[in-house]
């Protein structure tokens, strides 16, 4: 039996949307962040020191790691509102910035080292990058 590209069209056509899809990254994402933030507060000038960042710097990571997270989870609470997109964008660049920022701070021999051993940050990464792209259009 043969598969017509014509069939394969009408099938992919008649294949539901999830329109709440994005909570499969969503929520992920924000727990990460959001555990990040409480495990840094209370912020502490010795805590900034172990990982040689200034107190100022360390206080905006863990604040900004814990209000994006929950920026997320509001933005998508929100989803149906000019602001909620706003919210979700916002949370976006607060986690792209943050990422980018531990990304370098591991002071990477090259691009192909940051794919082949961090993927981990390099997911959250592209994970903001999404949110602040995309916002809470679906």
């Amino acid at each position: 039996m043969e598969i017509s590209k014509t069939s394969l069209a009408r099938l992919s056509q008649n294949l539901p949307e999830f329109c709440k899809s994005h909570w499969l990254l969503r929520m992920p994402l924000s727990v990460v962040f959001v555990q990040q933030g409480l495990s840094k507060i209370p912020v502490t000038l010795s805590a900034a020191n172990s990982f040689d960042l200034p107190y100022t710097v360390w206080f905006f990571v863990a604040w900004g790691e814990l209000t994006a997270g929950l920026g997320l989870l509001l933005g998508g609470l929100l989803e149906r509102n000019w602001v909620g997109d706003l919210i979700t964008r916002l949370s976006g660049i607060i986690i792209t910035g943050i990422m980018a920022g531990v990304i370098l701070i591991g002071e990477p021999a090259s691009i192909l080292d940051v794919v082949l051993y961090d993927q981990f940050h390099l997911m959250l990464l592209l994970g903001g990058l999404f949110f602040l792209l995309r916002g809470n259009r679906v």
